[in-house]
């Protein structure tokens, strides 16, 4: 494996693996550091690696493809986390991968990732679910309401089922449509939060304020920086977010999605390793982005500032949605973000836009 040094030098090659649109982002701040990208996906054309130096088109149980892609590289990253396990053993054999396996292991695995975080902060009851009969029973015990999803691989409302009190339960687990699942307890909820931190490999610490995500049809549609909080909860949120992370000794960034209950308790979500689609507000009210944080943090460089400079509001363009984009570019307070996606679907985020608004805005 290559040295781990510290800090890696501009001119130094960052390996991402997958090819979507925080891929993207991320190989475009780095390139402002002076770093080069090297893509790792199985998709042509993909969104990261049309704005990187090199791309290995690779499944990721290709050993061969990813030796060589370890070996081409001087630090591997990931902008999404569902990677086989003996894939990230065997990049560690030849280079430094951050964040480490434990981070991946604990977020790609809803089950793990709750028992995990029920150590160090609460969450919504959750069971184990592995048939029908299994749900029927843990439906008995935490009530309807609930919410089954897969234990792995789910994202944007994708294998999730709302388990209703006349269920029919045969039906939901076939919907779900995996061999193991989570039913979580529903939420009586007021709203949703997110919190990003960012770590170094010396342990150092830069975190940005709370946000207030708002969800259509199960997908991020605005987020509203910063949430108008308590200065209390706003310290709870930060301090969970930071117990997880050195909890899981990341070096890189972490999203924590909390849950506010009209009681005003917080509850864990869930978690991400990796740059998240409610931080994207950053990258124009803040001084450093949560993207250019991220490769600060992978590459051992000194983090940046996260102190905003505007309040913002940041609107996923979802399908159609997109179609709109001439008609953002006019608006002056507007920043348009496409991810050079080119088919449109239904549900499918194309891009982003970020409006910001003095300091205080929201308040």
């Amino acid at each position: 494996m290559k040295k781990n040094v510290h800090p890696l030098a501009p001119g130094s090659t960052i390996g991402i693996m997958g090819g979507g649109q925080l891929g993207r982002m991320t190989a475009l701040a780095a390139g402002k550091l002076g770093y080069k990208c090297h893509i790792y996906c199985p998709e042509a054309d993909s969104p990261a690696s049309q704005v990187s130096a090199a791309t290995t088109l690779g499944a990721y149980d290709d050993i061969a493809a990813l030796k060589a892609f370890g070996e081409a590289v001087d630090v591997v990253t990931f902008e999404f986390e569902n990677i086989p396990h003996e894939s990230v053993q065997l990049l560690t054999e030849h280079a430094v991968v951050r964040p480490g396996w434990k981070s991946l292991a604990v977020a790609q695995d809803r089950l793990v990732e709750k028992e995990f975080i029920n150590e160090i902060a609460p969450t919504t009851p959750f069971r184990k679910v592995e048939s029908a009969a299994d749900l029927e029973a843990a439906a008995n015990e935490i009530g309807r309401p609930a919410v089954l999803k897969t234990a792995r691989m789910g994202y944007d409302g994708k294998g999730q089922v709302l388990i209703a009190p006349d269920c029919d339960y045969e039906a939901a687990w076939a919907e779900m449509g995996a061999e193991i699942g989570i039913l979580e307890a529903f939420v009586d909820l007021e709203r949703e939060l997110s919190v990003i931190v960012a770590r170094s490999p010396g342990g150092g610490w830069a975190t940005y304020p709370p946000v207030e995500n708002r969800h259509v049809n199960h997908i991020l549609d605005t987020t509203i920086a910063p949430a108008v909080l308590s200065d209390d909860m706003a310290k709870e949120a930060v301090d969970i977010s930071h117990a997880i992370a050195d909890g899981l000794d990341l070096v890189g960034l972490l999203a924590v999605e909390l849950f506010v209950t009209r009681g005003g308790k917080l509850l864990v979500n869930e978690i991400a390793p990796r740059p998240h689609n409610s931080g994207h507000w950053t990258m124009d009210a803040c001084p450093t982005s949560q993207f250019e944080q991220f490769v600060r943090a992978v590459c051992g460089l000194p983090l940046g500032n996260v102190t905003p400079h505007h309040d913002a509001e940041m609107k996923n363009l979802i399908g159609s949605a997109a179609r709109g984009w001439a008609d953002l570019m006019s608006e002056g307070t507007a920043h348009l973000h496409l991810y050079g996606k080119a088919e449109i679907r239904d549900g499918r985020k194309m891009g982003h836009v970020n409006r910001l608004y003095p300091r205080g805005h929201w308040k």
